[in-house]
């Protein structure tokens, strides 16, 4: 199993779910968070963090995480290139993790059953 970490545009999350849903995968854990990357952000203003004044260049984004079986990982990644690429810096990224086991608590199934 793997899991999946998208940081993404906040309005390409539909087509996210929507990759997702298709690909059989019903669960997935979204967050709402800030970052920056290569674009360095957005200049929000001078603010003070712990008595340091500091710039925070920061941009919204959106934090998808799903975790799938081996073979469907190439599927779901070339499928969300193909649907979230601008060609414009700030499309976002893409990690992949091992993931060990999984455990689902009401009926402890473990591995694939668990997803």
């Amino acid at each position: 199993m793997k899991e999946i970490v998208m940081l993404i545009r906040p309005e390409k999350l539909e087509d996210v779910k929507d990759i997702i849903e298709k690909m059989e995968y019903g669960g997935m854990t979204i967050s709402t968070v800030m970052g920056c990357g290569t674009q360095r952000g957005s200049l929000a203003g001078v603010n003070e963090i712990k008595g340091l004044k500091t710039t925070i260049n920061l941009l919204p984004k959106i934090s998808v995480q799903v975790v799938v079986e081996d073979e469907d990982v190439e599927k779901i990644i070339s499928e969300v290139r193909d649907r979230l690429a601008t060609g414009h810096v700030g499309d976002g990224k893409i990690f992949i993790r091992a993931v060990e086991d999984a455990v689902r608590i009401r009926t402890g199934e473990r591995g694939d059953k668990a997803l």
